[in-house]
C-alpha cells in the first residue's frame, strides 16, 4: 500500500515513540489523513498513535483544532501561522506528546503566484518542547506525488522531535 521508504520511516518512528513511551497525533489538511494512515500501517501503533484529525476545510480547522479564524482570514489555510496553530491544537485536543500538521496546495488546480501548487506548510511541536516548521515547495510533481512527499516530510520532523 505504502512506498517502501515510508513504511520504513513509519516503522522506525513507531519503535522510537514506543520506545520512548511517546504518544503522537496527526493534523491534516492538504493529506486528508495519509500520516495517521500510514502510521496506523505498522504492527503496535496502537500503543503510539493518539489520533488523527482531517480538518480540511477551514471551519474543521477553526472547531477541531482551535485556528482562529483571523489566522485564517489574514494569512490563509494554507501559512505557516495556520499549521502552528494547527499543531498547537492538536496538542491540546489530545494526549500525545508530539504532534504534526499540515497545510497545503497539492493541485492540480488551487495555486497562485504567491501560493503555488505543491505548497506546504508543516508543523510538528513536543508538548513542553520545541516546535518546528518547514514550508516545503514540492512544485507541480503531481497530486499524488505532493500528498506523499508531505508525509515522508511528517514523518522526519516526528523523528527529529522524538531524538531531541
Amino acid at each position: 500500500m505504502w512506498p517502501d521508504d515510508i513504511e520504513q520511516a513509519a516503522a522506525r518512528l513507531i519503535a522510537d515513540f514506543t520506545a520512548r513511551g511517546l504518544l503522537v497525533a496527526a493534523a491534516e489538511s492538504c493529506s486528508g489523513g495519509l500520516i495517521a494512515g500510514a502510521l496506523t500501517e505498522i504492527a503496535g501503533s496502537s500503543a503510539v498513535v493518539d489520533r488523527g484529525f482531517v480538518t480540511y476545510s477551514n471551519e474543521a480547522k477553526t472547531a477541531l483544532l482551535g485556528v482562529r479564524p483571523e489566522t485564517l482570514s489574514v494569512h490563509g489555510a494554507v501559512s505557516e501561522q495556520t499549521a502552528l496553530e494547527m499543531v498547537e491544537g492538536a496538542l491540546t485536543a489530545s494526549r500525545a506528546d508530539c504532534a504534526v500538521a499540515v497545510t497545503g496546495i497539492a493541485g492540480p488546480g488551487g495555486g497562485s503566484p504567491e501560493k503555488p501548487v505543491g505548497l506546504v506548510h508543516l508543523a510538528a511541536a513536543r508538548r513542553g518542547g520545541p516546535t518546528l516548521h518547514r514550508a516545503m515547495r514540492y512544485g507541480e510533481i503531481g497530486r499524488h506525488e505532493i500528498r506523499l512527499a508531505t508525509v515522508r516530510t511528517a514523518l522526519e520532523m516526528l523523528a527529529e522531535l522524538a531524538a531531541g
